[in-house]
């Protein structure tokens, strides 16, 4: 997300009239929408947040915040009034503050463990004003004083008010009153160098503007879209002798080193385009009329990596940080605090770059610079020059190198190459470690990486141990060295990221909040002297007869009272206070109250002005809602009328109490489990009345189960079926389905007969496909159904068997091969011998579900044992009637 805060100058110096005929304030608002008109050009624009902050006092500066949207912003924009001074010092702290503020409860700072390129929140902050003096309560300022207090908790542990990713641009509109004699287009832009606002946007790594014409604020505004770019600034500092001159052999159009030099001079165009931009602006890095590689301003240059959106992600991804300036110690109890800038020292001793096969690194652009130039002028693509951070190492006070700066192989720019801390040392170890030892690290090998270990920050082994894990090296970094603060630290860390929280909600809290009135203004003494001590008291006294206590009470000084402010919410009343005519109304308002004063008829006569009743600002007058609230209560009507329910087609029909069968929980639904819906058989007041059915139909109960209220499915009962696992939603359900069963007795009813040969057609053609087993037993069972008669004794026993199989296949889901159970319960099964082989057939056919094969065989000789006992009854029978 990439954030671009407008900082608008509301100062009344803003009422000034340029050649255009608008005001500075009315151009200011221009500018922005024409900056976000030309900022959806971009794709890039749809992680954009606009916020628009002014000079005023806190908290109605903040116009449009992290939680306003943008027709808020649009809003608020065309609304800005100006008034007051020139506080740009409070109001870049206050802009501070809200950007800050909600990364300290996010944390993307990463305080004592780095830096991280990729954990980013760019911010862009344009401040648009007009070239006049800082001026303040206490006097006119030559420079900008930010205010050293912060609300912003932690804030002490940057040295800076600003952080890495946030960038100062001013636009500094001089605009003059009068039609400008030079009206030319100029091919650059120069910098406001008088202006304090440029000192303040080089420290963050931006730029100013100073905008004479509506040409050049055009052009200027297309520069600054080009300028929002993610990334963070990196302060670079060339440490060590300069590095040798490079004598470019030219033959065949190939240099030394195999490029081809016009493919470089075409490269190196828009870098000297920038270079001569910032040059005629006044920049002082470059100065004009000398060559680049004899300035040294390529020495010190504070410039913007650019960190990429992931295309995938949507955000900056990355491996390794930049180092800290201290070594990390868990006994120490506070943290040093850090530049908003990191100082990265460079060596400009070629080197040759490293890398080896799937060690991830991170490759950063750098932003054209005279650095940059510099090094894509040597044309060397193939060396490198390592970068340090001083203070980073435990024994060294320059650090080991954690990278280093490269030219790219076509020399179009120059990259920044993040690498593992010292990776000098690790790389030659991991390429050992994979073609020599195999994976198989020796004892030696052991020692040499455990003494880079004790060279390399604790809070680089967790991005160590990720890429070891990754290249299949894992377990080679221990777990303790991922600790890299004290107890203490981490907990006021945790502390400041709840504080911000708080904050944060308490300034959401309060953007849009109405400002308070002012009190008014108190009476300070004019004198501190005595009344005895002035030259006149003999005549004074005399004048009052004498009476000092009179003299005294008649020369008091007023510092006890105060001077009201006119409220402007708070409109006037001509006619009942007379105070809150203006002077200049006077003579007209009698003139008004004298006639209505005469007016003949007490109805006539008016309190309010009817020009001021009807004085409404045009943004207020669509806003009918306050105006209802100040309605008195309708009375009500004296005979009620039907409610109708203006309906298409019928618009006087009488609205009927209609019930929805969803939300009335009086209406029995069907189950889920079921395939055909049954009559509810709870009676309740809202049961359904069954309809006229002819008088050949039959009613009559079954006592076995029909395929709709099985518990196993119809799909299942044809064969198509995989095994579930156990889960405590089907326990519930099976639970509830028997108790439900239990109080719905199925209602079966007899059809026609040629109704009746249809289905049966019908279900044999089904039955034909699926599986012949189930299948016949689901034909027996539908036979016995129609030979049954309904009676008490078979619903008995239909309804204990159905309990019954419910109970065996709970049990039956239950692992393990103990079935003593389940057996003990199939012994209860009521019925003659063809119902008790059906369920026990149910059961082997639930049994195979869930593929235990013992229990089938074990369910199959059960089954074999109940039909011996049959015959055995059988014979016994036969032989006692013989």
């Amino acid at each position: 997300m990439t954030i671009i805060l407008f900082l608008v100058d509301t100062s009344a110096s803003m009422n000034q009239r340029t050649y255009l005929g608008t005001s500075l304030i009315d151009i200011a608002k221009a500018s922005v929408e024409t900056f976000m008109k030309i900022r959806a050009r971009d794709p890039n624009c749809r992680w954009d947040r606009y916020m628009l902050l002014t000079f005023e006092d806190p908290p109605a500066n903040i116009k449009a915040g992290w939680k306003e949207s943008h027709g808020t912003f649009v809003n608020e924009l065309k609304n800005l009034q100006t008034q007051g001074l020139t506080l740009m010092g409070p109001a870049l702290k206050h802009a501070f503050d809200l950007l800050n503020i909600n990364r300290m409860q996010t944390g993307i700072d990463t305080y004592g463990q780095g830096r991280c390129p990729f954990y980013l929140e760019p911010a862009v902050i344009i401040v648009i004003t007009d070239g006049g003096k800082l001026t303040t309560m206490s006097g006119v300022q030559p420079e900008i004083n930010l205010p050293m207090n912060s609300v912003v908790p932690g804030s002490e542990l940057t040295k800076e008010p600003f952080r890495w990713d946030q960038r100062i641009f001013g636009l500094v509109l001089r605009l003059p009153g009068n039609v400008p004699v030079d009206m030319t287009t100029n091919a650059y832009i120069p910098s406001a160098e008088n202006h304090p606002l440029d000192a303040m946007c080089d420290v963050t790594g931006g730029r100013s503007y100073a905008v004479h014409t509506q040409k050049m604020l055009n052009a200027a505004l297309e520069s600054l879209v080009q300028k929002v770019q993610g990334g963070v600034v990196i302060n670079f500092e060339k440490i060590g002798p300069d590095p040798p001159a490079v004598e470019v052999k030219v033959e065949n159009g190939l240099d030394s080193n195999g490029n081809s030099k016009e493919n470089q001079d075409i490269n190196m165009v828009p870098v000297k385009q920038e270079l001569e931009e910032d040059r005629k602006a006044g920049s002082p890095m470059i100065g004009s009329g000398q060559p680049l590689p004899a300035n040294n301003s390529w020495h010190n240059c504070r410039k913007l990596i650019y960190v990429p959106r992931s295309a995938q992600k949507g955000y900056s991804v990355g491996h390794w940080p930049i180092p800290e300036a201290f070594w990390p110690d868990t006994t120490n109890s506070t943290l040093p605090p850090r530049s908003a800038h990191p100082a990265v020292k460079f060596y400009c001793t070629p080197c040759e770059p490293l890398v080896i096969g799937n060690l991830p690194f991170d490759k950063y652009e750098l932003e054209p610079s005279p650095l940059t130039q510099h090094i894509l002028e040597r044309r060397q693509p193939n060396s490198c020059w390592q970068v340090f951070i001083n203070g980073s190492a435990k024994y060294s006070d320059v650090g080991h190198p954690f990278g280093y700066l490269k030219a790219s192989s076509t020399l179009s720019c120059v990259n920044l190459f993040l690498m593992p801390y010292n990776y000098p040392v690790l790389l030659p170890l991991l390429d050992e470690l994979f073609k020599v030892h195999k994976l198989k690290p020796s004892q030696k090998w052991r020692s040499q990486f455990d003494t880079y270990l004790k060279t390399m920050p604790s809070y680089y082994a967790g991005p160590l141990k990720r890429a070891l894990a990754r290249m299949g090296a894992p377990n080679l970094v221990p777990d303790n060295m991922d600790n890299s603060l004290s107890y203490s630290v981490i907990t006021y860390l945790k502390k400041l990221k709840n504080q911000a929280k708080i904050e944060m909600d308490r300034l959401i809290a309060s953007v849009g909040q109405k400002v308070p009135t002012h009190e008014g203004i108190k009476v300070d003494s004019r004198t501190k002297t005595s009344i005895l001590q002035r030259r006149d008291f003999n005549q004074l006294l005399q004048n009052a007869g004498g009476n000092l206590q009179s003299l005294k009470q008649e020369l008091t000084d007023f510092n006890t009272f105060t001077v009201a402010i006119a409220d402007k919410d708070v409109k006037p009343q001509y006619y009942r206070n007379p105070y809150d005519i203006p002077r200049k109304n006077l003579i007209d308002q009698i003139a008004r109250m004298r006639s209505n004063f005469l007016q003949k008829s007490f109805h006539r006569t008016k309190l309010v002005d009817d020009d001021q009743a009807h004085s409404v600002p045009v943004q207020q007058m669509g806003n009918y809602q306050d105006y209802l609230k100040k309605q008195p209560a309708p009375l009500r009507e004296l005979e009620t009328s039907p409610a109708r329910l203006h309906t298409f087609g019928n618009p006087f029909k009488v609205k009927m109490n209609m019930v929805d069968e969803a939300d009335d929980p009086t209406i029995d639904k069907p189950s889920k489990r079921r395939s055909v819906e049954t009559p509810p058989s709870s009676p309740g007041p809202k049961r359904r009345k069954v309809g006229p059915l002819p008088k050949d139909y039959v009613f009559s109960r079954s006592p076995t189960p029909t395929p709709p209220s099985s518990p196993v499915p119809d799909h299942l009962m044809e064969g198509d079926f995989s095994p579930q696992p156990d889960n405590k939603e089907n326990e519930e359900e099976e639970n509830n389905i028997p108790e439900q069963e239990e109080e719905e007795q199925p209602l079966v009813i007899a059809e026609p007969e040629q109704d009746q040969t249809k289905k049966n057609h019908i279900k044999e053609n089904h039955v034909a496909d699926g599986d012949t087993e189930n299948h016949s037993l689901y034909n027996a069972v539908n036979s016995r159904q129609r030979s049954i008669h309904n009676s008490k004794k078979d619903s008995l026993i239909w309804s204990h068997n159905t309990r019954l199989k419910h109970a065996v296949y709970r049990e039956l889901k239950k692992p393990g091969r103990n079935y003593d159970n389940l057996f003990h319960q199939l012994n209860s099964v009521q019925g003659n011998m063809e119902l008790k082989c059906a369920f026990v057939k149910d059961i082997i056919h639930e049994a195979g579900r869930f593929k235990k094969k013992v229990l089938i065989q074990m369910l199959e000789q059960f089954q074999t044992s109940l039909m011996q006992m049959e015959g055995r009854k059988r014979n016994s029978i036969t032989m006692e009637t013989r």
